[in-house]
Formats: structure tokens, C-alpha cells, sequence
């Protein structure tokens, strides 16, 4: 491929969410082309002695960031230092320094950003995020949505699509699809899990025998839990924090996949769903409209309306020749998303000798 040495910058899995699943996708595919990567965590172990303070809101923050700034020496030795980036506080604590440090000692610098809070992060945060955006020679984002916003600011980015590994997923045709449905988005204001349970309990009156597995954990889910049980509606199941290598498992043992969320980019659950062959139900903001055309590829909802959401999951249900076709063409779309399907972008970026990010003005 481009056989530079490599650095990833980036949560570890034990942080919940996409970004750690996709800096261990691609670690994994750069390390099977043969190329040396360095895998450097935001999220450094704790000391034993130490690891008590993970309890502690505050004294974690500065220990974490003592501990992952004195690990950023571990970029000295590389050509290439990849950041993988959020917004807002995290952009300031773990992208910059790292963006820095590559740098100083001259290293090509590329800032993977993810966050569909790209747009509010840059109007608000503006004197914060620009000196920090400049210390990057290419920004990379998963999306068209997200280049698009990045161009309204006055950068340039490049598209490359998240990766999943869809050769670790089933893709199980349901020819008669259960109401079994499956949400893994966290319990975070922005995800709207609980219009997913609203959706839910209509959905109950039409098919009693229903279930519904949130897999997830957040500072909701006290609030979803009590509002699980006013709706008064049994089979919610709470599957706390599961792991990435059992998500296949959990997408085998469902049969539709919901998301409500309403501020989002290019969410790797829906890739994951897809891949399995799970019909999908979404909202359509960020870059899922582009990913779920709706009648296509899934069905497409307005936001914070559960009702919606449930014609929608009874219409899969209804109509399971239409919804197995529809799931035919999600496990297409999920292919162009595998590693093969990328690596050839991702070695043009590591491989490129030039700057490309600019800001007018």
C-alpha cells in the first residue's frame, strides 16, 4: 500500500461509539495490506494504583490528558499521524495536541472528523477550533454532509466512507421478519432513544408478542428506564454496553433496526444493520438520507415522530417481500463501505506530500 509508518490517534474501545470502532476497523485492514500502525489511545490505561480515580468526573479528565500527552511521543516515530477527531471540548484535548505534536516533528498530519456536530462546533467555537484546524495537512470526513459543511467554513476535506467489516456480520435474509426490532444508538440526547420506545408501544397494540433490545448506556438511561416502564409495555430489553465483536450476534438474533436519532453523520449501527440484512427504519439527518434511500435501502421517518416510526416498522412487517428486497440493496450499499472498498483512498491520503487544508479569509 504505502508502506509508511503510522500512527492512529483515537478512543479505544472501552469509549463507547463509532470512532473507536472505526480506528480499529481500519487499524485491522492497514495491518492485514502489510502496513506498520501504531495504535496511540485519547484514552490511556490508568496506573493500577490509580484506577480508582476513573470515578472521579474532574480528577479523571486531568489524569487522562497527563497521561495521553506524555504518551504523544510515541508519534516521533512515525511518517504519518492520523487523528481521529469529535467536537467541542474533545476536539481541544485530544486532536490538537496530537496534531501539534505531529508537527513539531514534522510529520503529515490528516484529522479524521466524525461529528455530525460539525456545523455548531465551527460557527460557535470558531477562535478555538481554526488554529487547530491549520495544524492539519488534509482533513478527512466520512460524508458528503460533512465535507459540505466543512466547505460552508472555508476548508477543504476529502470523502472517504467509515469502513465495516462485512465479513463479520451474517447477512440472514428475513423472509418473514418477526417484530423483533433492535436499536443500538446510546442513551444521549441527540439519538432520541426515547421516541424509539414511544414507536415501541404503538407497535405493541399491533403485535403483543414484540420485542425491542436497546443496546447502549448514557447519562439517559435512568430517564428511559422510568419512561420504559410508565408506558407500561413489556418486552424493552436493556442490554447495557455491548461489545463491537458481539454486535454481530445481537443483529443475527433481530429482525428490524430502528434509529430516531436527530442529529447524527454517517452512524456505523446502520452500516452494521445493513450488512446483517436487517430492514431499517431511520431518520433522515446527517448523511443518512444519503445512505438509506428511502423505499431502497430502508424507510425513511421525520424526526420526533414515533408514529411515523411505527407505520413504518408495520409496513416491513406487512409487506416482507418489499423489505427483503430493500435489505438486498442495504447489504450492496454496506459493501461499498468494506475495507477493499477504501484502502486505495486511504493510501492516496497517507502517500500525499502536500497541504490541502485552506480557510478563506
Amino acid at each position: 500500500m504505502t508502506r509508511a509508518r503510522i500512527a492512529l490517534v483515537a478512543p479505544s474501545l472501552e469509549i463507547p461509539g463509532g470512532q473507536g470502532i472505526q480506528a480499529h476497523a481500519l487499524a485491522e485492514g492497514l495491518r492485514r495490506d502489510g502496513e506498520d500502525v501504531a495504535f496511540v489511545p485519547i484514552d490511556p490505561g490508568f496506573p493500577r494504583g490509580m484506577r480508582w480515580l476513573r470515578r472521579r468526573r474532574y480528577a479523571r479528565t486531568v489524569v487522562n490528558e497527563a497521561l495521553y500527552l506524555a504518551s504523544l511521543r510515541r508519534l516521533r516515530g512515525v511518517d504519518v499521524t492520523h487523528v481521529f477527531s469529535a467536537s467541542y471540548w474533545s476536539f481541544l484535548l485530544a486532536p490538537v495536541p496530537a496534531m501539534a505534536a505531529g508537527r513539531r516533528w514534522g510529520r503529515r498530519v490528516v484529522l479524521h472528523y466524525h461529528s455530525g456536530e460539525a456545523d455548531d462546533h465551527l460557527a460557535r467555537w470558531g477562535r478555538l477550533v481554526h488554529p487547530g484546524l491549520r495544524l492539519a495537512d488534509e482533513i478527512v470526513v466520512p460524508s458528503e454532509y460533512l465535507r459540505r459543511v466543512f466547505a460552508r467554513h472555508g476548508y477543504a476535506a476529502r470523502v472517504i466512507p467509515n469502513v465495516v467489516d462485512t465479513s463479520s456480520f451474517r447477512f440472514r435474509p428475513r423472509r418473514s421478519p418477526q417484530p423483533r426490532f433492535l436499536s443500538t444508538r446510546n442513551f444521549e440526547p441527540y439519538y432520541r432513544v426515547e421516541n424509539t420506545l414511544e414507536a415501541f408501544a404503538l407497535l405493541k397494540r399491533r403485535f403483543p408478542g414484540a420485542t425491542l433490545a436497546l443496546a447502549g448506556h448514557g447519562r439517559l438511561e435512568g430517564r428511559l428506564r422510568q419512561r420504559a416502564g410508565a408506558l407500561g409495555v413489556d418486552g424493552v430489553q436493556f442490554r447495557g454496553r455491548v461489545d463491537s465483536r458481539e454486535m454481530p450476534r445481537l443483529c443475527d438474533e433481530s429482525d428490524i433496526f430502528l434509529n430516531s436519532s436527530v442529529l447524527d453523520n454517517q452512524p456505523v449501527s446502520i452500516l452494521e444493520a445493513f450488512a446483517a440484512g436487517l430492514p431499517v427504519v431511520s431518520t433522515s439527518t446527517g448523511d443518512i438520507g444519503r445512505m438509506l434511500r428511502d423505499g431502497e435501502t430502508g424507510l425513511l421517518v421525520p424526526p420526533d415522530d414515533p408514529g411515523a416510526m411505527a407505520a413504518a416498522a408495520t409496513e416491513i412487517l406487512d409487506h416482507p417481500h418489499r423489505a427483503l428486497q430493500m435489505a438486498q440493496r442495504a447489504r450492496r450499499e454496506a459493501e461499498r463501505h468494506s475495507w477493499s472498498a477504501v484502502r486505495a483512498a486511504w493510501a492516496e491520503v497517507y502517500s500525499a506530500g502536500t497541504a490541502v487544508v485552506r480557510r478563506a479569509g
